[in-house]
């Protein structure tokens, strides 16, 4: 509709303009603005009111003018009637006009009401559209939130749900739909997390089941570097230095990289706990999944670890299953610490490896008493030793595990000591303690390259068959003793940590098994009266003692190097050389026992009527049985130790012979009986020299002195100090005198009453 002016034109104005006007044009120009405008206001009478007047006055104007002028007043009248007939007729036409404008007005004024309205419905309209589709599309998110879930897309839900809830929401807050939604989004959320934990279980399901074939990779892994690192230090001597995991070992090995949780036979995936760790931040609930994830893994340790396991299983099954359980559990955690700091740190893992080692090796210890085989526990320790090799790697704390190799080092050389403690037993009582034969070569060299012997002959000249001196014992304990080495060596390879210990094990039960099993055993068997036996032992414990000596050395020189120097003493040396003395003295025993027996069927007529044509029968007895001991069983004796032997013999055998006449059953002796005995030594002496060695001639002086004392037609020089020094120095000054008064100058004649002395001197009788 159109506005009123802020002023109402007055009429004055209005004809001043219209007179002012140029021209006609101008002047109806001016004219219908000023009817419009007054039209308006409803002050058209006004309007006409003030033309009317002004007209008025013009005709007075005129009037006065045209009295003035007639003619041109008359022409000038009838121009004013002409003008005021089109005034009247332009007047008409404007009211017309108004009237007109006025219908037009109110018919646009109708329709621009009508307009406003369509305009207020049409953005009614427009607005609800906007919130239905606004409204839709939280309903398309909100749903799609859903179907992600479903698809398992859960770090995609929660970025559509946060989406929807930090940006959609917002334009739709006044309606209701926006309240109901925002109310379910905290269930949406629980239902994320559990749906993406729900996953994150059923992966750490897969992951405790595949862990022992984890570990089985792992320690199949280690195993081949160790091989590797082998190979590498027999061709380069220095590597021997370096241990698996040394940084040379490392280097050396870069270029056989091998990922164990990547690879052709395994692979583990991360990306349920990398999108569940995610969620869980995202929501704010990092330290409770924290705590979840920790109490599932201890869970799954728990139930990892069997409540018992068996160590005498052929193939040691129950024992790689927990070792390889616990690898592959261990090696997933280290990676997950790896690769989630925030969730699994160093604390978290190395306390449930302690966990587990703590466990593992009580299970290990408890099961340790039924294994009784020394091999089979060299197995376990190899096996526990590549699964701390392999741990070592995964930077793991192993010291538990090497306590538990030192436990198991124990029980090893208990088993070890045992076992060779009955071999050893068992080559000592079915000995046959006579030389070992040697048929061939071959035999030989086999002999000499076990035991610790160093033959006289050089090998080239030796003659087949021979007799070595000592038993067919010596070899086979030799035998034993290097495998006994090779066993305790067995265990201190580069995985054992301890050889210090190793070492001082070692030579302690090296120490008992030779004193007690071997020593003892000979020493138990010299109470045998078999002399033959009796000297293989003496030539049995010589031999001993050197392979001792050896050993003391073999020991220094195999020494770990840790180990403080100086030599190392066998007690079984000293030991072996102090029974040599013991079996040396059951020798004189029993030779001494042997001459004893022989002297005493000694048969000596001391008044006997005749002289003596021959020794005696003991005496030529005697002297073949000192020849045929020397000849035959004490022949493999040292030289020194045989002519102990012998000196020992003779002297005891002096003393016997001499202790015949100073029986207190004999009373008298005449020249025969005199000549019977010192025949009898004369044969003896013969045999003496006979072996060649001086030295042993001086245990008879006493003896020979004593004859010559008993043949001296001048007895009296004994009984002179100067005289008995030079000549019977030797003689007893107690039995000289005893043996002089039993002597008598002449011999009976034969007769009854001589049968009858000779008789009752022989069975004690005075005579």
């Amino acid at each position: 509709m159109p506005s009123t002016g802020p002023l109402h034109v007055e009429p004055s104005h209005v004809l001043n303009s219209i007179i002012i006007s140029p021209s006609d044009t101008d002047y109806i120009d001016q004219l219908i603005p000023s009817i419009r405008e007054f039209s308006v206001g409803n002050r058209t009478s006004q309007l006409l009111q003030s033309l009317s007047k002004f007209a008025s006055d013009k005709e007075a104007e005129i009037e006065t003018i045209c009295n003035t002028n007639h003619q041109e007043f008359v022409s000038s009248i009838n121009q004013l009637l002409r003008i005021r007939e089109g005034t009247v007729s332009l007047t008409a036409e404007i009211l017309d006009l108004n009237q007109s404008i006025q219908a037009s007005t109110e018919r646009l004024a109708e329709q621009k009401k009508a307009l406003v309205e369509s305009r207020s419905h049409r953005q009614n309209i427009d607005e609800t559209s906007r919130a239905i589709q606004d409204c839709l599309e939280v309903l398309r998110l909100a749903n799609q939130v859903h179907d992600l879930l479903a698809k398992k897309n859960h770090y995609a839900a929660l970025r559509a749900l946060e989406e929807l809830q930090n940006v959609h929401l917002k334009d739709v807050t006044q309606y209701k739909i926006a309240d109901m939604i925002q109310r379910s989004v905290p269930a949406t959320q629980r239902a994320i997390a559990e749906a993406v934990l729900s996953d994150l279980n059923t992966w750490l399901y897969r992951i405790r089941e595949m862990s022992q074939f984890l570990g089985e990779i792992a320690l199949y892994h280690t195993e081949c570097r160790k091989t590797r690192q082998k190979e590498r230090a027999e061709k380069l001597t220095y590597l021997r230095h370096f241990r698996l995991n040394s940084a040379i070992e490392l280097v050396s090995d870069e270029h056989e990289e091998y990922d164990l949780l990547q690879n052709e036979e395994l692979q583990v995936d991360f990306t349920p706990l990398f999108e569940c760790l995610h969620i869980h931040q995202s929501l704010g609930q990092m330290d409770k999944f924290r705590t979840e994830y920790a109490n599932t893994r201890r869970r799954q340790k728990e139930l990892l670890i069997p409540t018992s396991i068996t160590l005498i299983d052929e193939d040691g099954a129950s024992l790689h299953n927990l070792l390889e359980e616990m690898a592959g559990f261990a090696i997933v955690e280290r990676a997950t610490m790896k690769r989630v700091p925030d969730l699994r740190s160093s604390v978290d893992v190395d306390e449930l490896w302690d966990s587990m080692c703590q466990t593992a090796i009580g299970l290990i210890s408890k099961a340790l008493p039924e294994v009784d085989n020394a091999e089979s526990l060299l197995k376990i320790k190899n096996l526990v030793a590549l699964f701390m090799q392999t741990m070592n790697t995964w930077e793991f704390s192993v010291g538990t595990f090497d306590e538990l190799l030192l436990t198991l080092f124990k029980r090893y050389a208990e088993l070890l000591k045992k076992r060779f403690s009955d071999d050893f037993q068992e080559i000592v009582s079915t000995d046959d303690y006579m030389p070992m034969p040697i048929q061939s070569l071959e035999e030989y060299d086999k002999v000499l390259n076990v035991s610790w012997y160093n033959p006289e002959k050089p090998r080239e000249e030796q003659v087949f068959p021979c007799v070595l001196p000592f038993s067919q014992m010596y070899p086979l304990c030799c035998i034993d003793i290097r495998n006994f080495l090779n066993q305790f060596y067995f265990f201190a390879n580069e995985d054992f940590s301890h050889p210090h210990i190793i070492d001082e094990t070692l030579k302690d039960a090296l120490d008992e098994l030779l004193s007690n099993q071997v020593c003892d055993t000979l020493v138990e068997r010299l109470a045998s009266q078999y002399l033959g036996q009796i000297v293989q032992i003496l030539i049995n414990l010589e031999h001993f003692e050197s392979a001792c000596r050896e050993l003391e050395g073999l020991l220094a020189a195999a020494r770990s190097q840790g180990t403080a120097g100086g030599p190392i003493t066998l007690r079984a040396t000293e030991k072996f050389r102090s029974n040599k003395k013991s079996a040396e003295k059951r020798i004189f025993e029993v030779v001494n026992s042997k001459i004893d027996d022989l002297i005493e069927t000694a048969e000596y007529d001391w008044m006997a009527l005749t002289p003596p044509t021959e020794p005696s029968n003991y005496m030529q007895t005697l002297t073949r049985f000192l020849s045929n001991i020397m000849n035959s069983t004490l022949l493999g004796l040292p030289t020194e130790i045989k002519e102990l032997i012998y000196f020992d013999a003779l002297s005891h055998a002096a003393n016997m012979i001499l202790a015949q006449p100073l029986s207190s059953d004999v009373k008298s002796i005449n020249p025969n009986g005199v000549m019977a005995l010192a025949k009898d030594v004369e044969y003896l002496f013969q045999f003496v020299d006979s072996l060649g060695v001086p030295i042993l001639r001086e245990n008879l002086d006493e003896l020979q002195q004593t004859v010559h004392l008993m043949q001296s037609d001048n007895t009296d020089e004994f009984y002179d100090i100067s005289t008995r020094n030079k000549k019977y120095g030797r003689v007893d000054a107690i039995n000289g005198p005893i043996l002089l008064e039993k002597l008598t100058r002449t011999v009976q004649s034969s007769g009854k009453t001589d049968k009858f002395t000779t008789l009752s001197s022989r069975f004690g009788k005075k005579s």
